[in-house]
């Protein structure tokens, strides 16, 4: 279960998802994902969804990969996966659709996802 960014700038594209959600008040501020306190992994903000799962990015050479990794004591839903993936390819293409030149998400769990 892990959604995948291409891209030639794989560290850019994370480093830009990670400024846009700790900025201020700025035009290009990401409002819907929030950073975990070790500054490693990213949940979702929405009241609904808020730490059902998180999602922890690993840096390749020419993609950038989130994997989803399940909270303490409660496995990863299918209902929270879509969610959590539609909403981060949502967001990449909402933000970043120029840093970036396809997406792929996995339907079922895939090496380095964390989820039951």
């Amino acid at each position: 279960m892990s959604v995948t960014f291409f891209t030639s700038q794989p560290q850019a594209l994370l480093n830009s998802f990670h400024r846009a959600i700790q900025q201020s008040e700025s035009l290009g501020k990401i409002t819907t994902w929030e950073i975990s306190t070790d500054g490693q992994d990213y949940t979702h903000k929405a009241a609904d969804w808020n730490r059902k799962a998180w999602f922890s990015a690993v840096v390749g050479s020419d993609r950038l990969t989130f994997n989803i990794v399940k909270p303490q004591n409660v496995n990863v839903t299918t209902p929270v996966y879509g969610y959590y993936h539609g909403h981060i390819t949502e967001t990449f293409l909402n933000h970043f659709d120029d840093k970036f030149s396809s997406a792929s998400a996995s339907a079922r769990p895939t090496s380095g996802d964390k989820c039951a």
